[in-house]
């Protein structure tokens, strides 16, 4: 169903992001339009909402002349580009080059880059870099040795591949391999108005933030993730980190601009981020996340990358819901998300009272 509230807002705006969302009808011209059309404001009154041009077409309306919305949206022009430019990138050996992706997907370079951005929230180099740093995380997982992933996944040298590594596998490509051997990780545990919590700590940062409903089977999890691992109980500066978590759980509000040592696929970790820019109070579906990262058809893979994420709250996959709102799963269980949701919306509903009365 149509927040026709929210559509309304839209018009008035004529926000180009809805476009393709829903469409509009004007009673007293017998027309209807995309969101976004140029247009002369129609009165409120005047006006009807509709999900498809299908449902406006069978309500008597016929198409608007000027913002022709039985045409593909911009939007829809712009997911195909990036969505075929994306799939250049993950099939090419190397990487292209931005005029070549440009000329590929028939869109100007200057206008490429900028819409490739917007969509994706990376650049394209920035996108290949990840791409071919998620081939040599998967290899890596599969058991193959260090030399042979690091060929697979196309670096010319064992120096670049341990160069990128870092950034994105959290681990050494070695340690990884071998569940954390040599790795010294530290956590703690604390109570919450949600059950318990379980954070846990490389050097480098967070690297686990587990829920759950009592401390010792959290603490037989992260240990059974990373079996080779000098696994300990921390008291100092990671409880602090810890508290801080439980104080965004009784009173959500300030985002947690935490260290982490993320470990995962390039594609999860690119999906972890679109879930940290999901403001607070609100929610995503699988399939705008997907669009979001230039891949409409991942929509599965972004479910499952949600469903892999280990840093509860820090990464905010309680926020992705399914495409008609219904929350879909959770891994710390359905409960603790719908409060979870439920604490935000109430947190946010907070926020602009607030803001209401220092106006």
């Amino acid at each position: 169903m149509l927040n026709t509230e929210q559509c309304w807002s839209a018009l008035v705006a004529r926000d180009g992001a809805a476009d393709g969302t829903f469409f509009y009808g004007v009673r007293t011209t017998g027309v209807y339009c995309r969101p976004n059309c140029t247009s002369r404001l129609p009165k409120r009154d005047n006006v009807a909402f509709f999900a498809t041009t299908g449902e406006a077409e069978a309500a008597g309306f016929r198409p608007c002349k000027r913002c022709r919305p039985t045409e593909p949206s911009a939007i829809a022009h712009h997911l195909a580009a990036v969505e075929k430019a994306c799939r250049i990138i993950r099939l090419s050996e190397t990487t292209p080059s931005l005029a070549d992706l440009a000329d590929a997907v028939g869109v100007s370079r200057f206008h490429f880059h900028r819409v490739f951005k917007q969509i994706t929230g990376a650049t394209p180099r920035d996108y290949a870099r990840t791409h071919r740093l998620g081939r040599f995380a998967e290899t890596l997982a599969a058991g193959e040795p260090v030399a042979d992933a690091i060929y697979a996944a196309g670096y010319g040298s064992s120096s670049r591949a341990y160069e990128a590594a870092p950034a994105g596998l959290g681990m050494t490509p070695g340690a990884r391999r071998k569940g954390g051997q040599g790795e010294s990780i530290r956590y703690a545990t604390l109570e919450t108005p949600l059950g318990w919590v379980l954070v846990a700590a490389t050097e480098r940062g967070i690297c686990a933030v587990e829920l759950g409903d009592e401390p010792k089977g959290l603490v037989s999890d992260l240990e059974a993730r990373f079996p080779a691992a000098a696994v300990a109980a921390d008291g100092g500066a990671l409880r602090d980190w810890a508290e801080q978590i439980v104080r965004f759980i009784t009173a959500p509000g300030q985002i947690l601009d935490l260290p982490l040592d993320i470990q995962g696929t390039a594609f999860q970790a690119r999906v972890w981020r679109a879930l940290q820019r999901i403001p607070l109070g609100h929610t995503a579906s699988y399939a705008e996340l997907a669009a979001a990262l230039g891949q409409p058809n991942a929509v599965r893979a972004v479910a499952r990358a949600c469903a892999s994420n280990r840093l509860a709250l820090v990464v905010p996959c309680h926020r992705a819901v399914g495409s008609d709102g219904e929350l879909r799963g959770y891994r710390w269980g359905v409960e603790r998300k719908r409060a979870l949701l439920a604490r935000e919306r109430e947190a946010l509903e907070r926020q602009r009272a607030g803001g209401k009365d220092a106006a």
